[in-house]
């Protein structure tokens, strides 16, 4: 039987699985000691809990353990990274490479790197949200240290070109980050493979716990240094001190496991559904999906409606299905996405987005009748609208 409301703003964050939640609960009561007391049984044992943790996020991404940095979640990660690499190279140069349509935690971050004397290059994407690989081969110069381009997009999932990226990097001697926080237990990331130098991650969008993440950093061709932001006991291989939130920890741990098992089917299922609703969707008059056909993730859809905004269309449906216009991050702002401006949308096309998230338990009758209320609500508004344009006439 359906019930309400519907979720699916899973770009947002998703709901811990419950097999998560099972793992976490005894280091919350039974197994509560510091992960850094080595004295005694307590911390004996949570130091083995983050140990295995620290494995199950390893193995999702092809890394090895001790690569793995665990982070307060992906806006450390990437402000540890970027701000990190730019310390610590700074003999080396001063200019990052960056993209227009990246998370606000890259971009403010380098916005305030500019003000401490960063050079920041921002390459534009196309219509379907990808860089130009010539636009950044040409960018690199000799004071170059630092590549960073998100994996794939949060607010349309395009996928970047991430392994040809790398590549130009790795040519020109300069390292290559990437935010994985939307892409990292939904598609395959193997960072040997892919190239990748330093790489953000977050459990709170693979149904673990929020308040945890993961940034990789690579320790052989090249080793990578970073200079920490966050002083203290020297926790994390010096780069991240502060006391391990085990329980979080082994709720990361275990969503990592999990989405390393089930994300070939679950992949198949959620883009199967991503598919009939924008079929369905996009039989409306002026309605049009953002992002690459091709490269994207399999669990999002952008589309815009032509002719209604889309905070009215969410007023419509609000309190039965729970999705977003953009990113969480900007959602209390009235202006356009700044991701879908940047791929040359008009303000009224950007204005009338909305962002579907699928996610594991998402169902088929969810979808039947999302496409449903979004439907007679955009037919209605438009309905509205006209009604009011032709009273203004006579």
């Amino acid at each position: 039987m359906l019930q309400l409301p519907i979720y699916l703003d899973n770009n947002s964050t998703t709901n811990v699985d419950p097999r998560v939640l099972e793992a976490m609960l005894p280091y919350f009561t039974e197994r509560y000691g510091n992960a850094a007391s080595r004295s005694h049984s307590f911390g004996w044992e949570a130091d083995e809990a983050v140990d295995y943790a620290r494995e199950q996020v390893a193995r999702l991404v092809g890394a090895d353990p001790k690569e793995i940095i665990f982070t307060s979640g992906a806006t450390e990660a990437d402000n540890l990274a970027i701000k990190g690499a730019y310390e610590m190279y700074a003999e080396k140069g001063n200019h990052i490479i960056t993209v227009a349509t990246e998370h606000k935690a890259v971009l403010d971050t380098c916005h305030h790197l500019e003000k401490l004397g960063a050079e920041v290059t921002y390459l534009s994407v196309n219509a379907e949200g990808l860089i130009d690989l010539k636009e950044l081969e040409a960018s690199i110069k000799p004071s170059t240290i630092l590549v960073a381009v998100m994996y794939a997009n949060n607010e349309t999932g395009t996928i970047q070109p991430i392994k040809a990226i790398s590549d130009i990097a790795k040519k020109n001697g300069v390292l290559f980050f990437t935010d994985a926080t939307q892409a990292a237990g939904k598609v395959p990331i193997d960072v040997l493979e892919d190239g990748i130098d330093i790489m953000s991650f977050s459990a709170h969008k693979l149904y673990g716990p929020k308040g945890i993440g993961a940034l990789y950093v690579r320790r052989k061709n090249p080793r990578v240094k970073l200079t920490a932001q966050i002083d203290g006991g020297g926790h994390e291989r010096g780069m991240r001190s502060g006391t391990l939130n085990v329980p979080a920890i082994v709720g990361f741990g275990k969503a990592c496991e999990l989405c390393q098992l089930e994300m070939k089917e679950e992949a198949a299922r959620l883009s199967g559904l991503r598919d009939k609703l924008e079929c369905n969707l996009v039989k409306l008059q002026g309605a049009h999906v953002n992002g690459s056909p091709q490269h994207r993730l399999p669990h999002v859809s952008n589309i815009s409606f032509k002719d209604v905004e889309s905070e009215g269309l969410m007023l419509g449906f609000n309190k039965e299905i729970a999705l977003s216009s953009g990113s969480a991050c900007t959602s209390a702002s009235l202006e356009p996405s700044y991701v879908l401006k940047a791929m040359s949308l008009s303000d009224d096309l950007a204005h009338s987005s909305l962002r579907f998230g699928l996610g594991r338990f998402t169902t088929e009758e969810e979808v039947d009748y999302t496409i449903e209320k979004v439907n007679n609500t955009v037919k209605s508004l438009r309905s509205l609208t006209n009604s009011v344009t032709l009273d203004s006439k006579l």
